[in-house]
């Protein structure tokens, strides 16, 4: 079985543990630094969901996309729609055809669209 862990580029750890960490309700699995001022790559989890978070330039760029797909992406809605340290770029809709999902925007402009298959 094939793993893949995608990765997106951050500018601001502290910003985006306050998004992906307090906001989303991932956890930090480990992060590493070669010198304790250098960039950091770090591994986030939630559920069956982990993603790679690097401050480093040259491991991609910023402005990336995740599609996650969950069971119930009207409970997401539900628990993050009075956060205000979440931007939810578009609540739940059908726009394509065979889901419902939602997107939202982290502090680099990376989306998420959280999916269920209907």
């Amino acid at each position: 079985m094939q793993t893949v862990i995608p990765a997106f580029r951050i500018t601001d750890y502290s910003r985006s543990k306050v998004f992906y960490i307090e906001g989303l309700g991932f956890q930090i699995d480990w992060e590493h630094r070669f010198e304790p001022h250098f960039p950091v790559f770090v591994q986030i989890s939630k559920d069956d969901m982990t993603i790679y978070l690097t401050e480093h330039t040259e491991d991609c760029q910023i402005g990336g996309l995740i599609h996650f797909f969950v069971p119930n992406v009207e409970n997401w809605y539900n628990e993050l729609k009075g956060n205000k340290d979440i931007n939810i770029m578009e609540p739940p809709n059908e726009s394509l055809e065979g889901l419902r999902m939602m997107t939202l925007v982290d502090p680099d402009g990376n989306q998420l669209r959280i999916c269920t298959h209907l």
